[in-house]
């Protein structure tokens, strides 16, 4: 009988947990809109307030016709995106929730060589070119936005008038 008890006890306790876990994420998933991340829309990275920034400045840039934040900051598979997407959500909620972020949010070195990636990805006869040419000092290994920062997104871009880069092939 003790142990019908302890069973039934263990149940409901696991139960109550469960269910607190899964409404708790459920509201807090619906709340922060998280399924908005599961698309391609670039406007779900301004749900947060943190990027709206770079959000804006992408809205600015000569990238905003060519490319989303996918096309840059997930790998260029099914799995790798969404693998990508989870770890990013997971710390993005956390950092969000708890407010332990930095004031200038910058790139993790994981995802800057994500990004470095999906650049010679896109751009592949370019920077095939560049890597070979004793110009440049046979540039293998030369990372794309040590030049070329404010492309995509930059606080510099964040700040000018919406027409001042929009169409333009300046970055």
């Amino acid at each position: 009988m003790e142990r019908q008890m302890r069973s039934v006890r263990n149940t409901l306790l696991l139960g109550v947990v469960l269910g607190l876990a899964i409404g708790l994420g459920g509201y807090t998933f619906i709340y922060s809109k998280g399924y908005s991340y599961l698309t391609n829309n670039p406007a779900a990275g301004a749900n947060c307030h943190v990027m709206r920034a770079q959000y804006d400045a992408w809205l600015k840039s000569s990238h905003r016709m060519a490319a989303t934040c996918n096309d840059c900051h997930t790998p260029h598979n099914i799995l790798g995106k969404y693998a990508v997407k989870a770890n990013n959500g997971f710390w993005h909620s956390f950092y969000f929730t708890t407010g332990w972020y930095p004031d200038t949010i910058a790139i993790t070195q994981f995802d800057h060589r994500i990004t470095e990636n999906a650049c010679r990805r896109c751009h592949e006869n370019i920077t095939a070119a560049i890597d070979g040419n004793v110009v440049h000092g046979e540039a293998q290994g030369l990372v794309c936005t040590r030049c070329h920062a404010s492309v995509g997104h930059s606080e510099a871009a964040a700040s000018l008038p919406h027409t001042t880069l929009v169409g333009s092939n300046h970055e």
